[in-house]
């Protein structure tokens, strides 16, 4: 009798995991023709490493603006097994989305048992979390679940391990970490941290010419030369409701229960108090609006709606109405883009035009158009930007430093083992969005999207 109510309660703990992973695969099989264009980055590191062991955008050049090393590190591993780096997207994001249900159950053990099973529709249906599928915020998601788990219980191996893994997903989700460990306040959570994220560090430091990714001078030097004009991090919201109102409504209300969340348990406080602080480090630095870049803070937050909508059982209704409306507004949109996007072109048209550059490029260097990860993962040539081109950055780095001695200095020591001396490569070829033709095109591709409209693209000798 006892070993027949082990066995029922086992099946019982199975149910939520396998519902979890059936609904997340399906979700994939939607999403993936709307992948967007960054995701694409990391799928060509991804499928580099696994199939040439080699790091980098491009399989003839090493660079570093894979800006979460563990993705990259983990879809490689995927690929390697699955023999195909998209297929290898989709099995990582089940096993995040699992990972994430499981930490949600441990932690909500004095909510009621439904409480993981809401979090997960509502994190699941929520239109940016839906656009960031392919990229590392599932990833991060299911971590700082576990970091959260190990906070609470108080166990600071557990919790500096994966800590350290955190750091690995986004160097700065350490501020989640950081928040939690006061909770934890043991020097062997320290030890976690450096023993899982300091060889990657130091690798990269010495062997990739830099310890933070290149990401980091990228984005925060397109914020300092306005890049996209007057939105930044702080009123990109904004921009997105312009082309998109109603997702980005459903996208970004879980904020709203943030100051809610200081009335519940300490766990989800320090959640509330990282994802806010997240947001104000974020605003700070002034960085472009790319959606993912809320998605730690929409998390967080989505957590908290949902543990205290937990708690007073009258306002579960709410979620479970955002979650319908979110799943509706899904339905009835484009399968062509993603529900929040601000790329020039859909992923199918990039994709085509990856195809026709193959040939059109014949083993010459293409310059690209402002837009790379999509080109060069389908196109598999020589097509560089300062994300594939290493030899574009030194002229970076210095413009980020500029005026700032404290930036200069941080730069210095990042970089201290980078070969300034390497030359950029000189396209052959440049893809150009133009308003006109030009006498010299040897092709031409309409491209449109929500964030710009139509376009016409071109490819001219340079």
């Amino acid at each position: 009798m006892i070993i027949e109510q082990v066995r029922t309660t086992d099946k019982l703990r199975l149910r939520l995991p396998a519902a979890v992973a059936c609904v997340s695969a399906a979700v994939f099989l939607l999403a993936r023709p709307h992948l967007v264009d960054d995701t694409f980055i990391t799928l060509a590191y991804a499928r580099n490493l696994a199939f040439h062991g080699h790091w980098g955008l491009l399989a003839d050049a090493t660079s570093n603006s894979a800006t979460s090393p563990a993705n990259v590190l983990a879809l490689a591993v995927l690929t390697f097994v699955v023999r195909d780096a998209v297929f290898a997207a989709g099995v990582l994001y089940v096993l995040s989305q699992v990972a994430l249900v499981l930490a949600l159950r441990r932690l909500g053990t004095a909510l009621p048992r439904w409480f993981p099973a809401l979090t997960f529709a509502a994190l699941t249906v929520n239109p940016l979390l839906l656009s960031s599928i392919g990229l590392e915020v599932a990833l991060g998601s299911a971590v700082l679940g576990w970091v959260t788990v190990f906070a609470v219980e108080r166990r600071p191996i557990a919790f500096g391990l994966t800590a350290g893994a955190l750091a690995l997903v986004r160097l700065d989700l350490l501020i989640f970490a950081v928040v939690l460990g006061f909770s934890v306040r043991s020097g062997r959570a320290l030890l976690g941290i450096v023993l899982v994220a300091l060889p990657w560090f130091a690798f990269s430091w010495v062997v990739l010419g830099a310890a933070v990714p290149d990401t980091a001078v990228i984005k925060t030097l397109q914020g300092a030369q306005r890049a996209w004009g007057d939105w930044n991090f702080g009123n990109g919201p904004l921009f997105y409701a312009r082309t998109a109102w109603w997702p980005t409504v459903l996208s970004f209300l879980p904020l709203a229960s943030l100051p809610l969340a200081f009335r519940l348990r300490p766990p989800f406080r320090a959640l509330a108090l990282g994802g806010a602080l997240y947001y104000g480090a974020y605003v700070l630095l002034n960085v472009p609006p790319y959606h993912w870049y809320y998605g730690p803070v929409i998390t967080a937050a989505t957590v908290c709606a949902c543990a205290w909508a937990a708690s007073h059982h009258v306002a579960t209704g709410a979620v479970l109405a955002v979650v319908a409306a979110s799943a509706v507004a899904y339905a009835g949109s484009s399968r062509e883009f993603a529900p929040l996007t601000s790329n020039y072109a859909s992923t199918a048209r990039y994709a085509e035009i990856g195809r026709d550059l193959r040939d059109l490029a014949g083993g010459r260097v293409v310059g690209s158009a402002g837009e790379i990860g999509v080109l060069a993962y389908t196109c598999e040539c020589a097509i560089v930007d300062v994300f594939a081109d290493r030899g574009l950055l030194p002229a970076a780095i210095e413009a980020r430093g500029a005026g700032n001695r404290w930036i200069r200095a941080a730069l210095r020591v990042d970089y201290a083992f980078f070969d300034f001396d390497v030359r950029p490569r000189r396209p052959d070829l440049v893809l150009r969005r133009l308003p006109s033709p030009p006498p010299d095109a040897l092709a031409h591709w309409t491209i449109d999207a929500p964030t710009l409209g139509k376009q016409e693209l071109y490819l001219v000798p340079n």
